[in-house]
């Protein structure tokens, strides 16, 4: 039975029979990979190393002082914090899944109310969905109801991290070239000469310059984006270390609505004389986080990036700098905040690495010696970050574990 007719019964009782059906529908659903339109973002060595843990299983040695027996998954969990209960270290994700790749055949389908069962009997560390000694088909009773309830699985199954950390930069923030940036769209005229625009009001926008190598105008061709971000002041990121600028940072202002598009027409004057005159497009603004004005540009709606992401380490050894900090007035970032990296793509970084911050080394007066020489102290860990988003030469990334204050300059490389 088609799972859209299973959520379009009414409430009143189901034959035995068609409840089964549906019940069967909701599971195939629920455990089955058509249901998503994306992969699952496992890679071949996080396949491989679960493969091998799950022959060998985790030695004791590699668990959390303080992993517990079982663990309830609660609406709010997160895969990191999962992970960091039962091993030394989260991001060793693959392991944990690996410990039973039986009962947990999908790591991005746990969800809340799932218990977790930490089996140590065998002298290697296994994670279970049944408790320890339970045979294999010893599942409790479960008396079914008819009733129709709606939601997707994709908003029910825990998330890797938080994603109301996130959830801006996956489709508001932007790295931008300068050259792309200063010949964006941009807003021309406000209507009764208003000089600031927020959430309600209406603008005109040209995409058209007077040279002839003009992009392509605001239209409402079937190529052409309706939805479009307004952005301000492109800020250039600069490595810290050689001074390259590695893209520039849009300030995100708010969304618009593409009404109607740009053109020209051409009219007659008294004198018989004809002239053509630029009607630029009509734009409302939709969405307001700061106001807006004239010479603010627009750039197309980025497509959402929900697909789910786990922590991971780089097969590659990362060295970078943090590049900036991201927030007005901002100098220390904290637990849960965003820093912009000076490594991208073209490094090897992906969605989900792991990268442990580093104190920088700084001297000390040796006050224990008289002739109080300088000590270089090394750089310590300080802290752990997860990359979320990739551009060519720039990442974001989250900080999810910190002891001092985050600044621009501090160092990262592999945990």
């Amino acid at each position: 039975m088609p799972l859209s007719t299973c959520l379009s019964v009414p409430a009143h009782p189901l034959s035995a029979a068609r409840a089964l059906l549906c019940a069967a529908a909701l599971l195939a659903t629920a455990f089955g990979s058509s249901v998503w339109a994306q992969p699952f973002p496992i890679t071949a060595a996080q396949r491989a190393t679960a493969d091998q843990v799950a022959q060998a299983g985790v030695p004791l040695s590699e668990l959390a002082a303080n992993a517990p027996h079982s663990h309830t998954v609660e609406r709010g969990d997160t895969l990191w914090a999962i992970s960091s209960l039962f091993l030394k270290s989260p991001w060793r994700w693959p392991e944990l899944w690996g410990m039973n790749r039986q009962d947990i055949r999908n790591p991005h389908l746990i969800f809340p109310g799932q218990v977790l069962y930490l089996d140590t009997s065998s002298g290697r560390a296994i994670l279970s969905t049944r408790a320890p000694g339970a045979a294999a088909n010893d599942l409790p009773t479960v008396r079914l109801s008819p009733r129709t309830r709606v939601q997707a699985l994709d908003e029910l199954a825990i998330a890797p991290v938080s994603l109301q950390a996130i959830k801006a930069f996956l489709s508001e923030s932007e790295i931008v070239d300068e050259a792309s940036f200063a010949r964006a769209p941009r807003i021309v005229a406000t209507q009764e000469t208003r000089v600031l625009l927020s959430r309600g009001d209406r603008a005109y926008a040209r995409a058209q310059y007077s040279d002839t190598a003009s992009p392509e105008a605001l239209t409402l061709g079937p190529d052409q984006a309706r939805e479009l971000r307004v952005f301000r002041n492109a800020v250039p990121l600069k490595d810290p270390a050689t001074g390259e600028v590695l893209g520039f940072e849009a300030q995100f202002l708010g969304k618009a609505r593409l009404v109607r598009g740009e053109s020209s027409q051409t009219r007659t004057d008294a004198q018989g004389q004809s002239h053509t005159e630029i009607v630029p497009a009509t734009i409302d603004i939709v969405f307001s986080r700061q106001e807006m004005r004239i010479g603010d540009r627009l750039l197309p709606a980025a497509a959402r990036d929900w697909q789910p992401f786990v922590p991971s380490t780089s097969e590659r050894a990362q060295d970078g700098q943090i590049v900036s900090v991201y927030g007005d007035a901002v100098s220390f970032v904290g637990q849960n905040q965003v820093v912009a990296i000076n490594r991208g793509r073209a490094h090897g970084l992906e969605r989900g690495h792991v990268l442990a911050v580093l104190r920088d080394s700084h001297l000390v007066t040796d006050r224990t010696d008289p002739a109080q020489p300088q000590l270089r102290l090394p750089g310590e860990r300080n802290g752990l970050m997860m990359v979320f988003r990739t551009f060519d030469k720039l990442s974001y990334a989250l900080v999810l574990q910190i002891a001092d204050g985050v600044k621009v300059g501090d160092h990262f490389s592999n945990p």
